[in-house]
């Protein structure tokens, strides 16, 4: 896949966690092809092999979502890497599942060709599809951990929710009303 599109589909994921993490996330997006630009001078790597196993990013989600994180960073770019990852499975180039096979792995059967229009349908899929996750769930909680607090929403910086808004007695009718069915 383009890019774009590894951008597109990593910041998505990471708008599905949080908003605030897509900086971490396209950094993250574009990590699998730049990090075959360090393993060179150490030794020969071809492209879609090592910094494309999808075991490897699932682990590093796994890891960072569990174990341990500053800020949930470290979750943010292995999501974008797995976004990557995750994109270039469906081209029919596909990606290694680990180490230890030949055999690649495909979604819906790898039938995606780089730059062609099928590649930003499934980008633009995956980004509706994790817009709405976005629009109805509340954000991640960032921030030291400390629960001694009670849980309130959080500002959502790209999502704003102008019901909630009028509610709460921030907004007045007339502004509620005109921006109602803005999403963004």
């Amino acid at each position: 896949m383009k890019w774009q599109n590894h951008v597109v589909v990593s910041a998505s994921l990471a708008a599905a966690v949080n908003p605030v993490l897509i900086p971490v996330a396209i950094l993250g997006a574009t990590a699998p092809d730049w990090l075959e630009w360090l393993i060179v001078p150490f030794f020969r790597v071809r492209h879609r092999t090592v910094t494309h196993y999808v075991i490897v990013w699932i682990l590093a989600i796994a890891f960072f979502a569990v174990v341990w994180d500053y800020r949930h960073f470290g979750l943010a770019f292995s999501l974008g890497g797995f976004g990557h990852v995750l994109a270039d499975a469906f081209t029919v180039s596909g990606v290694p599942f680990g180490w230890w096979s030949t055999n690649r792995f495909y979604l819906f059967g790898g039938r995606l060709r780089t730059g062609h229009p099928g590649e930003y349908f499934a980008a633009l899929a995956i980004a509706l599809i994790c817009g709405y996750i976005a629009t109805h769930t509340e954000p991640m909680e960032l921030g030291n951990g400390n629960t001694d607090k009670p849980m309130t929403k959080q500002f959502f910086p790209f999502f704003y929710d102008h019901h909630d808004n009028y509610q709460r007695g921030l907004i007045d009718g007339k502004e509620w009303k005109d921006n109602r069915l803005k999403f963004f």
